[in-house]
């Protein structure tokens, strides 16, 4: 059962009222007085209500000397005064002066409260580590991949144009050695990016798919430019293949040629591309 003194106090004359909190208490204990008080070799003085308790003046200290309520002591005409306890009751008046020494027990705490708050301290700091960590990871990760991503994307492309090559080669027709070159030549740029993305985990299995992926389309070019330098046995169905570059950035937002176009014509006109 809840101890009626916590929720009652008696008010000057005797009547039992509800016990309100600091603030509500304040509102309506009359006009302010000032106080001044020492602590230390320092003077200060500071302004409560004249009907208020010594516990909400040691709250206007704390504003003034940063020493909490519970580490005060304060001491009226030689006498400790506690905290529920009526100014007006004790005879403090306007200008009245008061001594608040620090409470020594407050500054003492059991060798077991120091201990657990120590090993607390350690554990919380040890949690913002791991969780630093755990964050830089997820980023490095996102980094990776959005990287991987990125060159999937590119080799895709590439991986369009070694079709049409492989399409062109086993139907019969003809390969200019450009093309091959190029198009190692592209795969090789998008393997040296693969190289340069540091992954772990899921983002290092998918690295690694990417090369494999690669690497086995620039093994199936060298295969159809070895099967492209054979002569073949009907004459008629040898022909060339002319590729025709509108516009190509060898750089690596844009590595996709155009589509390969065939022609019977035999042409040795190749512009010089970067």
């Amino acid at each position: 059962m809840k101890n009626l003194n916590e929720d009652w106090e008696a008010r000057p004359g005797g009547m039992l009222v509800q016990r309100r909190d600091s603030a509500a208490a304040a509102a309506d204990a009359g006009p302010l007085i000032k106080i001044n008080f020492s602590h230390g070799p320092s003077q200060y003085e500071i302004h409560v209500p004249a009907q208020s308790t010594f516990g909400y003046m040691k709250e206007g200290i704390e504003s003034k000397t940063g020493l909490e309520p519970k580490q005060q002591k304060i001491l009226f005409r030689g006498q400790e005064k506690e905290d529920r306890e009526y100014l007006h009751e004790a005879g403090v008046k306007d200008k009245s002066k008061v001594l608040v020494l620090e409470n020594p027990a407050s500054k003492e705490k059991p060798v077991e409260l120091k201990e657990l708050e120590g090993t607390s301290k350690a554990e919380v700091k040890e949690s913002e580590e791991i969780s630093k960590r755990e964050m830089k990871e997820r980023e490095e990760m996102s980094k990776a991949f959005q990287a991987i991503a990125e060159v999937r994307e590119e080799v895709d492309k590439l991986a369009e144009r070694v079709s049409a090559l492989e399409v062109a080669v086993n139907g019969g027709t003809k390969i200019a050695e450009e093309e091959f070159a190029v198009s190692s030549e592209l795969l090789m740029k998008q393997l040296l990016k693969l190289d340069t993305i540091q992954a772990e985990g899921e983002a290092k299995v998918q690295r690694k798919a990417e090369v494999h992926r690669v690497q086995n389309y620039h093994d199936l070019l060298d295969n159809l430019k070895s099967s492209n330098s054979k002569p073949f046995n009907n004459s008629s169905n040898a022909v060339s293949v002319t590729t025709e570059w509108e516009t190509f950035d060898s750089g690596p937002g844009n590595l996709s040629p155009p589509p390969l176009s065939s022609s019977t014509r035999i042409t040795q006109d190749w512009e010089r591309f970067d």
